[in-house]
């Protein structure tokens, strides 16, 4: 039983939050800096840096006050250790170590894929363990089997570009706003998903590792071929893009034998991805609500509170490592 403060600072939203028995959300917020970034086509890490810098202190004390929580109730304080931005990283683990050293409460670093991997404990179905996990972020696209809390096997990864990435730079492609996958989705509605056939890479193979950049050449190859209608290339962009994730997601649940199936990451909020694997995969789905999916303060609390219970809390000398393997880290 544990009340725990996570902040999250990896790329470019300031979440704070905090979260009970590592399923009750008491209070969450999250200050995005989309329109910041929209202009330049993508995040820019030192005005990342410097715009989690202004708001993280504003944030803490208004999640406190609508919590209605004293300090002296708090369990632990917890922060992403990473991946992520060096810059933006830093800013959130410092300010973490200075509340835990402050209010003499023990510090939880987390890594990020691990907060998003709680986040589906934030939903009102709870998955028990043992279970297959489609992790699917701008940076992530992975197939880990999550044997226990803090015991993973990473199955399959992505070779090159992450999903979430291949939108990003599959929008600009199109002229389509920042972040991509929001914009792919609204412009795909209107669009035709068999208007051309992208390529699905990796299938056929033995191996659950994922490809996204020839799909993305792919798209750039038919825009350079011609004028072409911006909803159809969305539409076909996006079923080609699910469509691997899907087809191997289901090859992953046929090679393990697992039954339940988490859904985790900022591109976990995308619907065709949600109602396909809903439909199509032979397993119980366990998908985080939308609000949760995008980087946030609770998913970091969630993951802290279970590793404040197991008792596997860090220290003051913890650093940031924008490069942080992702292993059992119990």
């Amino acid at each position: 039983m544990s009340i725990v403060l996570g902040i999250e600072s990896s790329c470019d939203e300031t979440g704070i939050a905090i979260v009970r028995n590592g399923v009750e959300v008491i209070a969450n917020e999250v200050a995005s800096q989309i329109d910041i970034h929209r202009e330049f086509g993508g995040v820019v890490p030192e005005i990342a840096s410097r715009q989690h810098t202004t708001i993280i202190s504003q944030l803490t004390e208004k999640v406190l006050a609508e919590a209605g929580i004293r300090i002296k109730d708090i369990d632990g304080i917890a922060a992403t250790q990473g991946p992520g931005l060096m810059g933006a990283l830093l800013v959130g683990l410092c300010f973490g170590k200075a509340l835990a050293y402050a209010w003499k409460k023990p510090f939880v670093p987390v890594h990020h894929i691990e907060g998003h991997l709680f986040s589906v404990f934030l939903g009102e179905a709870r998955p028990e363990f043992p279970l297959l996990a489609l992790v699917v972020s701008g940076g992530h696209t992975q197939l880990i089997h999550w044997e226990a809390p803090h015991q993973y096997t990473i199955l399959g990864a992505t070779r090159d570009d992450a999903v979430g990435e291949s939108f990003d730079k599959v929008a600009r492609l199109l002229n389509l706003p920042y972040p991509g996958g929001p914009s792919i989705q609204r412009a795909a509605e209107g669009g035709n998903p068999e208007a051309f056939d992208f390529p699905r890479a990796m299938m056929g193979r033995n191996t659950l590792d994922f490809s996204y950049s020839g799909l993305k050449t792919a798209v750039l190859y038919a825009l350079q071929a011609g004028d072409l209608c911006v909803a159809d290339v969305a539409a076909s962009f996006q079923h080609a893009a699910v469509d691997a994730l899907v087809r191997k997601t289901q090859q992953a649940l046929d090679q393990t034998g697992l039954s339940r199936l988490a859904l985790a990451g900022g591109v976990a909020a995308n619907r065709l991805l949600r109602d396909r694997l809903m439909a199509e995969c032979n397993a119980t789905v366990y998908l985080p609500p939308f609000k949760y999916c995008i980087d946030n303060g609770a998913m970091i609390a969630a993951a802290a509170c279970s590793r404040l219970d197991l008792g596997l809390t860090g220290d003051l000398s913890t650093v940031a490592n924008p490069n942080l393997p992702f292993t059992s880290l119990a």
